[in-house]
């Protein structure tokens, strides 16, 4: 399977590694171009590309940046996609690194929002794992207390794709509904870095409870939401993302 990820964060960067080792035609790339990424492509074999390359052609499409670097993803990003290209959205607000967005502290699940900016569907997964469990804690089917990721999204069949992968890659996945049911995998939901089996995962995204807490709001103080998408030029595209804390 053709692989594009945006970002070389943490959890980017794991993903790099572990999608590579299974034999996947992965593409990387960054906010600081591909020369930055010179090691990472040297340790896995992936290719490092600018944001563009890593969607083109390709199946299933990670977008790994914190929401606040979302914006400044470039316009035509998707000008090459593939038709049924799967995008995966890892992402998590935090406001004290992200900035207030309004549509968020609205009531407003993450993932939808970063759908709306990016033009597409998307599934939101990966967001609620520690990105060394990520590298690390991966176990055969069947295997008792292989951890269990949710999967929320609108598309059954693209949310098909992203359970198989999680599969191959050690883990887990329970569908969590529509994107609009995404907030039950937030940050501060019971699901949220607990490593739960599947039965818990299930049983975590039922005792959810919508109110987001304190913590994961903005201050009164914080400053405005990002700026909507703008076209930039290719040495600006991109983010390293950080992991599920």
């Amino acid at each position: 399977m053709k692989i594009g990820i945006i970002g070389a964060g943490h959890i980017g960067g794991n993903l790099t590694r572990r999608l590579s080792a299974l034999g996947h035609d992965v593409s990387v790339a960054n906010s600081r171009g591909p020369d930055s990424l010179k090691d990472l492509a040297a340790e896995t074999g992936a290719r490092a590309v600018l944001p563009q390359e890593a969607v083109d052609g390709a199946d299933v499409l990670v977008v790994t940046v914190p929401l606040k670097s979302i914006p400044n993803l470039p316009l035509d990003l998707f000008a090459n996609a593939s038709a049924n290209l799967v995008v995966v959205d890892t992402g998590n607000y935090y406001p004290q690194r992200d900035g207030r967005i309004e549509a968020i502290e609205q009531g407003m699940t993450e993932s939808r929002w970063t759908s709306q900016q990016l033009g597409r569907p998307v599934v939101k997964a990966f967001n609620n794992i520690y990105a060394q469990h990520l590298l690390e804690k991966g176990l055969p089917r069947g295997t008792p207390g292989r951890i269990a990721l949710p999967v929320a999204g609108d598309d059954k069949s693209a949310k098909a794709v992203v359970i198989a992968l999680l599969d191959a890659l050690g883990f887990d996945g329970v569908d969590a509904g529509s994107l609009d049911d995404s907030w039950r995998q937030q940050p501060g939901t019971p699901v949220y870095g607990t490593d739960f089996d599947a039965a818990g995962v299930v049983r975590g995204l039922a005792e959810a409870s919508k109110e987001r807490k304190p913590q994961f709001m903005a201050n009164a103080d914080a400053s405005a939401s990002p700026a909507p998408r703008r076209t930039v030029s290719s040495s600006e595209n991109g983010s390293a993302h950080t992991t599920a804390s």
